[in-house]
């Protein structure tokens, strides 16, 4: 009886979109880096960086070999750019494996006791990468075309 239930209740979780879960992976994992560029920069200027988060990558976001206004730049650029093409499906496991070499990044060298929340990122990013963007998105009409 309780083996009846549980392969009925699998085969309803087996009825979720492939494309569904694809759609909410890229919108939610979009969000999160969106929203992070997004305190990077003043205003709508996204050829500037504000002086907070220079300061940041100056005194705190020592990232090697990078000097501290270029990082901060190319960061706050692969937050706007990334998001935008995982969000509309386009190039989605190339955006995917940008943000996360940007993860790795963070966590090695920024907030190496955030893997958790990285670790997290990194599983959502990595589903992008193998699976792809799904039926909802520019990837899949470019190849049906």
């Amino acid at each position: 009886m309780i083996a009846k239930l549980i392969t009925k209740i699998i085969g309803l979780f087996n009825l979720i979109p492939q494309w569904f879960h694809a759609l909410l992976a890229r919108v939610a994992i979009a969000l999160v880096f969106w929203n992070s560029g997004r305190t990077k920069v003043p205003d709508w200027n996204f050829f500037a960086v504000n002086e907070t988060t220079l300061q940041l990558f100056m005194e705190d976001y020592k990232v090697p070999l990078l000097n501290p206004k270029l990082a901060a730049f190319m960061a706050q650029s692969a937050e706007h750019i990334f998001p935008i093409l995982l969000v509309i499906g386009l190039a989605s496991r190339f955006s995917a494996l940008a943000l996360l070499g940007m993860t790795l990044v963070i966590e090695i060298f920024v907030y190496p006791d955030a893997y958790v929340v990285h670790g997290t990122w990194a599983a959502i990013l990595i589903f992008i990468m193998k699976y792809g963007p799904g039926a909802i998105s520019v990837d899949h009409f470019i190849r049906k075309q």
